[in-house]
């Protein structure tokens, strides 16, 4: 069922899929207004409402979860609550984007988002926090990452992409076209497409052609042979040479090498040494390196619709809980954009400036689509979400849930300054660490996500959720509460946990309960916090 969705993919590549540049609105408009403009396009030609703004409070979350990773302390709710309506979102955005935070957070989604079955290694992890505190282009992190030297330590935590891979063709081959591209392309190494000539065994095999002369030497480094080709047999059972081709259909037109047999026998040799032994330094470079040239070949102008798009389609798919192409990996013709303009527009904008991650990420988050309420209010069904009408509801990360955690369960005074803290920065390295392990547990969501058995006996009976989390010592928040009386601990867990007050009827239930548990306030005031920490509304994004 997945495979002709997919292998209609190069079936398109001869269409224009962009818009003429003078068909966009003027490259100098803002992120957020060329969002805003082409999402309310659509909405009144098909005459659909679209949810109301949500109220401060709730931005106020969502922008922490999004640019932060976590939720709002009690310090920036309250320092939120201080501005004035119309200087909220751009201050806040501003400052979070601004903080230690944000690059801690990107750092996290670009870890899970290319190395997500648990490969990454702590100079992999330093190399991406270096870089996002850099602010450093998508093009450039790219390039380190399939062509960064092995000796030069500012870069070569990058290539722990490629040494998780290099060994498996398939798999560096499908993850790079999906991860990058935004092109599922496995189903074509067995068949070429059926019904499109475009598409052809030749356009997997020429992608893996890219990758074929990688290895991994035993000291664990990453080397490129100079020599070695791809063959695949077709469906016919003939074999046939690849060529090295991109997804475009360029194919690159590799030098002859005037190489002798035996200095074909003396690079085997070479290898299979560096594979075999310890300490037998670096592998040497190649006189032609097809790894530099798939980066070339993916950041031409023609090319771009894969590469930028692809990037820009996963961001918003991560701010909006739906990408502009749905699903993010089946960018084909077959699989048009929701708003076409709208993803032109935005793959010109991160191209144009450099890009830059952080620009494309505060406009979207500064927009009025990002910012509508998410629960629908309106007469008849809500519209569909391709049409972003309605905020999207969507589950927090491991990273964001256990770290969201460590936060609300603090004392708030112990993070009352947080960002305007200059030490800042080392404590939230330090509770990055401490919530390491509990996110190891969870479960990565994916479409469709529900709440596991697992992730429910885990807050139900673990011994380590009461120990860590409600634990009644100086520096937990329940500490904080068990002395109120419960017109104030009520409200002060609600703002905390929750990042709003209690409506009438929550502060009357809570109460209610703590007053009949009088004799016994710790245990109380654990449940309180419990039931706050373990609810729908602390485990989403909404």
């Amino acid at each position: 069922m997945r495979c002709l969705p997919i292998l209609i993919v190069v079936a398109g590549l001869a269409s224009p899929w962009n818009a003429a540049a003078g068909d966009l609105l003027p490259a100098d408009s803002t992120v957020e207004g060329a969002i805003d403009h082409y999402i309310r396009a659509t909405l009144v030609e098909r005459q659909l409402a679209a949810a109301p703004r949500a109220d401060g409070q709730t931005l106020l979350r969502r922008w922490s979860l999004d640019l932060a990773g976590r939720v709002p302390t009690l310090a920036e709710s309250e320092a939120f609550q201080a501005l004035s309506p119309s200087e909220r979102p751009v201050a806040t955005v501003d400052r979070l984007l601004a903080s230690p935070d944000a690059a801690f957070h990107l750092r996290n989604e670009l870890d899970v988002l290319l190395l997500p079955d648990g490969k990454s290694s702590d100079e992999w992890r330093q190399y991406l926090l270096r870089a996002c505190q850099e602010n450093r282009p998508w093009d450039r992190m790219f390039s380190e990452m399939l062509i960064g030297k092995e000796d030069d330590p500012a870069v070569r935590g990058a290539t722990q992409y490629l040494r998780s891979r290099a060994t498996e063709l398939d798999d560096v081959t499908n993850e790079t076209s999906r991860l990058f591209f935004g092109v599922a392309i496995s189903c074509a190494k067995c068949h070429d497409h059926p019904l499109v000539d475009d598409w052809k065994q030749d356009h997997y095999f020429g992608l893996a052609s890219f990758f074929n002369r990688l290895y991994v030497t035993r000291s664990r480094h990453v080397g490129e042979r100079a020599s070695g080709d791809v063959k695949f047999k077709t469906t016919a059972g003939l074999e046939k040479p690849a060529k090295v081709m991109f997804l475009t259909g360029t194919v690159v037109d590799e030098p002859a090498l005037d190489r002798t047999a035996e200095q074909n026998k003396a690079e085997d040799e070479l290898v299979r040494n560096l594979q075999q032994k310890d300490d037998q330094g670096l592998p040497p470079e190649p006189e032609f390196s097809r790894l530099r040239q798939l980066v070339d070949v993916a950041l031409r102008d023609e090319n771009q619709r894969f590469f930028a798009r692809s990037i820009v389609n996963r961001i918003w798919d991560r701010l909006m809980g739906r990408g502009l192409v749905h699903p993010v990996d089946q960018m084909h013709s077959e699989n048009p954009a929701s708003h076409p303009e709208l993803l032109d527009w935005l793959e010109r904008d991160l191209v144009t400036h450099g890009y830059d991650l952080r620009r494309l990420i505060r406009g979207i988050v500064l927009s009025e689509a990002y910012a509508r309420e998410s629960v629908w209010q309106g007469e008849g069904d809500a519209p569909d979400p391709e049409w972003f009408a309605v905020a999207a509801t969507r589950p927090l990360t491991p990273r964001q849930l256990s770290l969201s955690l460590q936060i609300a369960a603090m004392n708030p005074r112990d993070v009352a300054g947080a960002q305007a803290d200059p030490t800042w920065g080392p404590r939230r390295q330090q509770l990055e660490n401490q919530s390491f392990g509990l996110a190891r547990e969870l479960e990565l969501p994916g479409e469709n996500f529900q709440v596991g058995v697992s992730e429910a006996l885990l807050f139900t009976n673990s011994q380590r959720i009461q120990n860590e989390y409600l634990r009644d010592s100086g520096d937990r928040l329940v500490s904080q509460l068990k002395g109120l009386p419960p017109g104030e601990s009520v409200p002060l867990a609600f703002r905390v946990v929750l990042a709003r007050q209690p409506d009438a009827a929550e502060q009357a239930a809570f109460a209610q309960y703590l007053h009949d548990r009088a004799d016994r306030p710790v245990p109380a005031t654990q449940q309180l916090v419990w039931a706050l920490l373990t609810s729908p509304e602390f485990r989403f994004n909404h």
